[in-house]
């Protein structure tokens, strides 16, 4: 169990963010990737409010859309971070992706095992393509991968739930019906990391924390 009082104040004990954006073809439809846009940018500007110049949330974003996925942001603090707004286009290389954020949650020189759990958001709107081996096996089987808090968005009707129904910690896939919805999961999103916030000591000292919060300081958060 971790306790509190063991956490020193401006200790730097980061909170990693990564976001798993499809950018594929399919996402250039119904205003999709616009809405992701601009989803991310107001998610964005509302961990640099819940950071307050901390610098203890960084943020990570591993796209997938054309030939291969690409690593965009790597663990930068939210205050210094500048999106480029994502083009739609080409296939959907989700499982490039898996292996590209298994690298970031193992690389232990980047997220040093002092750290807060990561939250990985992935956000899909179709199937693999090319289709899964083992990627998405060997992250959740990875002894950080099983520790991380992972959350999972389907937009429309062909996203393959049963993939993102298996990515998800809880086994809950949230939905969005149109691309206006898309926000509201990053908005959760955002919620969850604040809860986790109200847990990282300060000048001012630990602000009362939520019963979902004590429970997972109770299960250990560190990894």
């Amino acid at each position: 169990m971790i306790s509190l009082e063991n956490i020193e104040p401006g200790g730097q004990r980061t909170l990693p963010v990564i976001l798993i954006l499809d950018c594929s073809g399919s996402m250039a439809a119904d205003g999709k990737i616009e809405a992701l846009n601009d989803s991310v940018i107001e998610m964005i500007n509302e961990l640099r409010v819940i950071d307050d110049s901390n610098g203890y949330i960084t943020l990570s974003v591993v796209v997938f859309g054309g030939p291969t996925s690409r690593v965009t942001a790597k663990n930068i603090p939210v205050r210094d971070f500048a999106f480029d707004r994502l083009v739609a286009s080409g296939l959907t290389p989700m499982g490039d992706a898996f292996n590209q954020v298994e690298l970031l949650i193992n690389d232990r020189s980047a997220l040093p095992s002092s750290g807060y759990q990561p939250t990985l958001a992935l956000v899909s709107d179709g199937f693999p393509q090319p289709a899964l081996e083992n990627e998405l096996e060997n992250l959740l089987s990875s002894e950080r991968g099983m520790k991380s808090a992972r959350f999972a968005l389907a937009i429309g009707s062909d996203a393959d739930r049963t993939l993102l129904q298996k990515f998800a910690s809880d086994g809950h896939v949230h939905e969005a019906g149109e691309a206006s919805e898309i926000r509201h999961f990053l908005r959760w999103v955002t919620n969850t990391i604040v809860e986790k916030t109200r847990a990282i000591p300060t000048e001012d000292g630990v602000a009362p924390l939520s019963d979902r919060t004590r429970e997972q300081f109770a299960r250990g958060d560190s990894f």
